[in-house]
């Protein structure tokens, strides 16, 4: 069986046409006020998605986006503005065919979180779409 190999662009464009179906994805008693902390350190995966197709690690200010079963990855500094807004600028990529390039901003806003998921914006020039993310518990 071939490996799947999704680039960021295409899983954005992945994650941009089921951005309609997970904005009711939490469900439940979000919390209040919203734990943005959760982001700043961390393993993350998207519900429905294997690992090998995609995860992300954050630490020290350093977010790393791995596809392809970890082989192909995108390296993006955080930035904090406030507690739940950041920007991520895209660092360095391993695929040279990724149309995210080097020095891209995606600006996110964390919007709710409940218990382990985090529903994150995220804005690059006029593209806008949600995303899901699940923390994986320690």
């Amino acid at each position: 069986m071939k490996h799947l190999k999704i680039g960021a662009a295409a899983l954005f464009m992945v994650i941009f046409s089921h951005a309609k179906s997970q904005k009711t994805a939490v469900v439940g008693k979000s919390d209040q006020p919203a734990k943005c902390q959760n982001i700043r350190e961390g393993k993350f995966l998207r519900r429905n998605y294997p690992e090998g197709i995609w995860y992300m690690t954050i630490k020290d200010n350093i977010q790393t986006e791995y596809f392809n079963n970890g082989k192909d990855f995108i390296k993006s500094t955080l930035v904090f503005v406030d507690d739940c807004n950041y920007k991520a600028i895209v660092l360095e990529k391993s695929d040279k065919n990724d149309p995210v390039q080097v020095g891209d901003v995606f600006n996110n806003q964390i919007v709710e979180t409940q218990d382990n998921l985090l529903k994150i914006q995220s804005r690059i020039e006029k593209n806008k779409f949600e995303v899901i993310y699940v923390k994986v518990k320690k």
